[in-house]
């Protein structure tokens, strides 16, 4: 009885003791939970620009004379003269005598042709009394006709004599004339072939010499980039012909000429699928402008870029903020990550030209993003750049095998990527 006793007790206090701890636990003020906010995403961006200016092209060439003559000998003989200036890189006066070849004997031949000339004029004068006083004595039928036609015969036929000798005159004049060789521009001498005392035989090669009041360039530019440019073509010149600027470095210093595009070629390469403008250079060795600038040589290797259409109310931007072709993340006005969807009107390796449906206060975030949630929170930490908006720019085509590299930087090389605005 006193052990079941004990054992009911000390099952009570147990019991109680477990109440006891139950009744506290329940009453124990709750831990406050604190909320750790989410972590913003650190991000580089840069202000997003609208253009206000044209597109630039970019392509390259090399320069080559407009006007480029090969003097051929027209006549043999042996060359008595040759002017100082008809050397490598001489420059000349327009008709002014660059060789000359022996004459006497184109003299001589003249003066033969000019005496039997004269002897037929001669005869042929009295060839006209003798007819006109046969003709005086058909009338009175004192002549039978078949004698006043013989007379006429004779007469035409030293007529006909006179027109034949005259053409050999002709062209002994113009014999005599090729022995003095002279072309009818200002120019170069780019090639000597010939040397005093040689002797030449009509078709010998004498030189090469071009004119250096114009030179061209051929650049080479992909058909999405004349989609950028009003560019004359045949049958259709545009009201301003595109400007050209041409970039060199001269001396080891840069220098830029300036010039236009006069017409394509009207044909699109078969292996290349490119399609040619041609710039002119005005006095490309500036023999006009008083020593300037730096002559433009021939055969110099230029970068060009040519000014195209209006890129007016287009946003340009680095080609790193574009995602997907189509996406790019922007850092709105209250430091959160938006998406907007573009349509790329021109893509270059630089940059890219997209339409305008940004929010103000929108900045390019160009920073990669792994996970992009819009709404995310971002923490900006800003570039101090300056785009350049005003200088659309583009790229610049394949050259064809075996021409140089770019005479400066071509920072903005690749295929053009285009879809209609």
């Amino acid at each position: 009885m006193k052990k079941t006793t004990l054992a009911l007790i000390a099952a009570a206090m147990v019991l109680g003791a477990l109440a006891v701890v139950a009744i506290l636990a329940a009453m124990r003020p709750q831990p406050e939970v604190e909320e750790r906010p989410a972590m913003a995403e650190i991000v580089d961006v840069l202000p997003i620009k609208t253009a206000h200016s044209q597109f630039q092209l970019r392509s390259q060439g090399t320069v080559q004379p407009r006007i480029e003559t090969q003097l051929v000998a027209e006549v043999s003989g042996k060359v008595i003269r040759i002017a100082d200036e008809f050397v490598a890189g001489g420059l000349f006066q327009a008709d002014q005598v660059l060789i000359e070849i022996d004459p006497s004997n184109y003299r001589n031949t003249l003066a033969q042709a000019q005496a039997e000339l004269k002897r037929l004029r001669a005869a042929h004068r009295l060839a006209r009394q003798q007819l006109d006083r046969f003709e005086n004595l058909y009338q009175r039928k004192n002549i039978s006709k078949s004698d006043l036609e013989q007379r006429q015969s004779e007469a035409e036929q030293t007529q006909a004599a006179i027109q034949s000798q005259q053409a050999l005159v002709q062209q002994a004049q113009r014999d005599l004339e090729r022995t003095r060789i002279h072309l009818p521009y200002d120019g170069l001498v780019k090639e000597r072939s010939v040397d005093l005392g040689q002797f030449v035989a009509a078709g010998n090669p004498l030189g090469t010499a071009f004119s250096v009041k114009e030179a061209e360039i051929r650049l080479p530019l992909s058909q999405q980039d004349s989609a950028f440019i009003d560019l004359p073509r045949p049958g259709y010149r545009p009201p301003l012909l595109p400007e050209v600027a041409l970039h060199a470095r001269v001396g080891g210093e840069p220098v830029t000429w300036h010039g236009e595009i006069v017409r394509t070629e009207g044909v699109v390469d078969e292996r290349t699928r490119l399609i040619y403008a041609v710039a002119r250079v005005q006095d490309p060795y500036d023999l006009e402008g008083g020593g300037k600038q730096p002559p433009l040589p021939i055969g110099t290797f230029v970068s060009a870029r040519i000014q195209g259409r209006s890129a007016e109310g287009l946003v340009v931007l680095p080609r790193v903020a574009l995602r997907n072709g189509d996406q790019v993340y922007v850092a709105d006005g209250d430091d959160k990550l938006a998406i907007r969807q573009v349509q790329v009107v021109r893509s270059t390796p630089q940059q890219v030209y997209t339409n305008d449906v940004f929010q103000p206060g929108d900045r390019a975030v160009i920073t990669a993003i792994q996970t992009p949630i819009p709404g995310m929170a971002l923490k900006i930490r800003d570039l101090d750049a300056d785009q350049d908006d005003s200088e659309p720019s583009a790229p610049a085509p394949v050259t064809s095998p075996g021409e140089p590299g770019n005479a400066e930087p071509a920072d903005d090389q690749g295929a053009a990527h285009v879809v209609a605005p």
